[in-house]
């Protein structure tokens, strides 16, 4: 069995409060969710109003099926995230 962790940093330049930003993300986040069943959730950054930290994980047989879920999200997220850029990006599977 592979875990595999998504890390995303996203910039928001036209958010201007808590608010908006946080709107933008759960809304991000649920259809993430929704679309490709894995866990997600904001992990950093919670006090910024530009810069947020997301956490996506999946659960999977082996490492290439993994891999390929959590490339499918990343492209999922950089086409839906509006106006947010994603600027740092990492990944990790753990072979459990």
């Amino acid at each position: 069995m592979v875990i595999g962790v998504l890390r995303l940093t996203l910039h928001l330049p036209n958010s201007g409060s808590l608010k908006a930003k946080r709107h933008l993300v759960r809304s991000l986040l649920v259809r993430t969710r929704q679309r490709f069943q894995v866990a997600a959730s904001e992990i950093g950054d919670r006090d910024r109003w530009q810069l947020a930290e997301l956490g996506i994980a999946c659960v999977s047989p082996d490492g290439r099926h993994a891999d390929e879920v959590l490339a499918h999200v990343l492209r999922f997220v950089e086409g839906a995230a509006g106006d947010a850029w994603v600027v740092d990006v990492s990944t990790e599977l753990v072979d459990v």
